[in-house]
Order: C-alpha cells, then structure tokens, then sequence
C-alpha cells in the first residue's frame, strides 16, 4: 500500500465539521490502496469537543502527537469567555466590540501570522523529518486552518524536495470572511498574502472545498487545484422521527454577521398574517448562536417561537437535522463568503429535508442545491420570494407533503468523494 502522512490540527475529541473531513478520509483511504497516519498535537485548546468522534477513529489507525504550546491559555487571563468567543471564530460587529476585544483581534492579526498556533511549526518540523527518515512516504498532506500547518508542509518540502506535498484548504486564506475584522496593519496583509502566495507555488497540488475558492487560487498559481467538497457518510446512524411541528432548523455556529434579518422579518409577518402558522411554528438553532442573532430574533417578536438547543456532539446534529420539517444555512452577505461552503449543507443533501439557504449573491452552495433539487437559495434581498416559499412549505406540511428528492447526490458521499483524493495522492 502507498502511505501518507497526514498533518492536521482537529482530530477526535475536536468537534465541528473541520475535524470530520479527513477523520472520514483516513476511513476510507485504504480502500484506495492508501494507508493513512495522522500526525496531530498532544495537548491542544480545542474550542468545542465532541468525545462521540473518538469512536469513528480506525481501530488500527497509526497516531502520532507532539505538544503544542497556545496563547489561549495566556489570553483567558484577561478574559475566558472572550477568548473562547475568539477561538469559536463569534466576532462581535465593530460597534459591540469592548477595548480588551478590539486589542485581542489586534493581536491575534498581527503578532500570530498566520494564526496563533505558529509556535506548532518549528517542533513539528523537527520532529516529522525524523519520522520521514525512519519511514518511507508517498506523500505529505497538510490541511488548513489552521494555516499555520501550510508551513509545516513548506518547510518539509524545501528540506525534503522529492516529497509529494498536498495542500488542503477547507477555507480559504486571505480572502475569508473573518480576515478583515482581524485590524491587520499594512504590513500583517502583506505578510499574509507573502506566505499564502508561497504556499500555493510550493505545494504539489492544492486541494480546495468550493468552486469559487478554486477559481480564486487558479488565478495565483500555476499548480493543479483539485476541487473535492466536504460530504456526507452513509454509514452515519441515525435515530429520528419527523418533527410534529413545522420546524425551521439551523444546525451549527450562527456568528454575529449570519444574520438573515429578511428571515426573521418574513416569519413574523407569517405568523400575524397565516392562519395556524404560529400554531405549529417553532424556529430551532442548534449549536454556538451570538448574541446578536438571539437580540434580532427577539426584536421580531419570535422570542416564544425560539428553541435554544446549544452546542451537540455529530450523532444529536444528525438526528435533528433528519428530524427537522425545514433546514436553514445561513452565511454572511459579503463577496468574500461565496466560496464557502459549509460542511453541514452534504448532510442536509441526505435527510431528504427541503433546504432553506439564504446567503450571498452567487453563492456555491446555490449551484449544489439547484444541482441535487433539494431546496432554494435567496439572496440578502428576497424577502417576498422567500416568505412565500416558506408559506408554500408549510401549506404542505399541513397536507403531509412536505419532502424532497434527492437527486444525484451520491458524488458527495465520504467514500466518492475519497477515491477522488486517493487519485491525486497516486498520480
């Protein structure tokens, strides 16, 4: 078999979708003739766990880990629940943020290039080029964000040129939506752009999660970029049994900018205007939802209609995603934000739920959902069309109708979508 290193940040207990992309890759590798060994840190700050993910770990799986040293830990001096924020990625709007936060962002933009797990590079180098003597790899995989670890594969790559290095990129760099709230001096963007610039050129092949993000990289390097989404696993249990009301479900983080004030603003008019709607009507968020979010919804009269279920383990999301009448994705309304493609929207493609999408204007993920006939995708600006969909949903929940038919999905599978990867790792 072909052996490859894979380098990454989240692994089990970790949770959120970051972690399952290559828990589930090192699942189904050797299937493809490809034996997988995951090389992670020993102690990392992992913003939220999920100990169920321990189980989906290949019993016969190699590990190897080597400490990290945070600044989080130095952080939660000053404030706990602002560095926890932080590291979950919730940034308040500018005009909510306290001194102490505006001064953390400062810091974490510009002192920890390009994050503020930088201080894993040197100690991992170090100790891989050990590994890479002692052993013989095909290839080395290194998978970001943290971006930090694209540096770990650069620095490989210049000591051991013949290695086949692989970039994967489940968000992009310079470009994420996040990046400008981080109060980067002149000086820290050009930085940023230095080393994201070298990695791209550096790298064998670069592995990206979503057409625009593709599009962005084809136009600053010259090296293969291979498109291979996030997906879902069909050997995922699940134990749920349709909502009796006509939930709408939002399954994962809601930061302060997802907020979708159309949304709220429709199913308020909806529950005045509909007769029965508030009746049945119940808004479900799970997962980290901001304060600001939770204010807006309020302001909308929906205060009685909001069910707070808070951070799950992967098993719960699932149940309540194929629990649910309707199910939300929500991104932030920006140019930056197209590319991005949440994790949780593979999932969705499986439930058979409709799919509700409200994000920016071209956005990926309303190529997928059109692609598959799963639900609709509205823009920051259609309110009208959108309420009347919802009006339509619930006229059909009503009827015992509300479902939809996947269709061709089978492409975003964990096992298609590994033998993707395991034909640019053999090329």
């Amino acid at each position: 078999m072909k052996k490859v290193l894979i380098i990454t940040y989240y692994w089990p207990p970790a949770g959120g979708p970051g972690v399952q992309r290559w828990l589930k890759f090192s699942k189904y590798l050797p299937e493809y003739g490809i034996e997988p060994v995951v090389f992670k840190p020993k102690n990392p700050s992992y913003p939220t766990s999920d100990r169920s993910l321990l189980s989906e770990v290949p019993y016969d799986l190699e590990i190897i880990e080597k400490s990290i040293f945070e600044p989080y830990a130095l952080a939660q001096l000053f404030s706990k629940k602002d560095t926890k924020s932080l590291s979950k990625g919730i940034i308040k709007s500018k005009e909510k943020q306290s001194r102490l936060q505006r001064l953390m962002l400062y810091i974490r933009g510009n002192f920890f290039i390009p994050d503020a797990r930088k201080f894993w590079i040197k100690p991992s180098v170090k100790t891989i080029s050990k590994i890479i003597d002692s052993q013989e790899f095909d290839c080395v995989i290194t998978t970001g964000p943290p971006h930090s670890l694209h540096l770990i594969g650069h620095k490989l790559k210049n000591k051991f040129p013949q290695l086949h290095w692989i970039a994967d990129f489940r968000d992009p760099w310079t470009n994420i939506g996040y990046h400008k709230d981080l109060k980067l001096s002149k000086n820290s963007a050009q930085k940023h752009l230095a080393l994201e610039s070298e990695i791209l050129n550096l790298a064998d092949d670069v592995l990206v999660t979503s057409f625009e993000t593709k599009n962005e990289f084809e136009a600053k390097t010259s090296k293969p970029i291979h498109l291979i989404t996030n997906g879902f696993d069909e050997a995922d249990p699940v134990e749920a049994e349709l909502d009796e009301n006509f939930t709408l479900s939002h399954i994962g983080s809601l930061m302060s900018q997802r907020n979708p004030e159309i949304l709220w603003q429709a199913l308020s008019e909806l529950i005045q205007e509909v007769e029965h709607f508030k009746s049945f009507f119940e808004l479900r968020l799970v997962g980290n939802v901001s304060e600001q979010i939770i204010d807006s919804i309020y302001k909308n009269g929906l205060k009685e209609y909001l069910n707070l279920t808070g951070y799950v383990d992967h098993q719960t999301a699932l149940n309540f995603q194929h629990s649910s009448q309707v199910l939300l994705l929500i991104e932030i309304n920006s140019e930056e934000t197209r590319g991005i493609i949440p994790g949780k929207v593979f999932e969705y493609l499986r439930t058979g739920r409709p799919i509700l999408a409200i994000g920016p204007k071209h956005w990926d993920v309303e190529k997928i959902i059109e692609e598959t006939q799963t639900g609709h995708c509205f823009d920051y600006e259609s309110k009208e069309n959108l309420k009347a969909l919802i009006l339509s949903y619930f006229k059909s929940f009503l009827n015992g109708k509300l479902k939809v038919q996947p269709n061709n999905i089978t492409q975003y599978s964990r096992q298609s979508l590994t033998k993707k990867l395991s034909e640019v790792i053999l090329k």
